[in-house]
């Protein structure tokens, strides 16, 4: 699955529009690699993100096509969340 439908599937980021501009800029890794928004993710991949003065780094633990909002959370584990000032 691509990376930006996975932000948004997975309920991390709202739009894959978000998605795709934020690793367009830069602000998004896969793997310690700077990611397209069209990168293929895996499950074990590690993803980072950088929001302004927040980073979240999470780990993919599954990947579906849909999921409601309930079970959004159980796609990815949070590994850290850090804020920055």
């Amino acid at each position: 699955m691509r990376l930006d439908k996975y932000l948004k599937t997975a309920r991390i980021l709202k739009r894959r529009e978000a998605a795709k501009e934020l690793a367009l800029q830069g602000r998004i890794q896969v793997n310690g690699r700077v990611a397209k928004p069209s990168t293929e993710i895996q499950i074990g991949d590690v993803i980072r993100i950088e929001f302004g003065y927040r980073i979240l780094e999470i780990k993919i633990t599954d990947i579906q096509k849909q999921v409601s909002k309930k079970n959004a959370a159980l796609l990815f584990e949070i590994i850290k969340e850090e804020n920055r000032d």
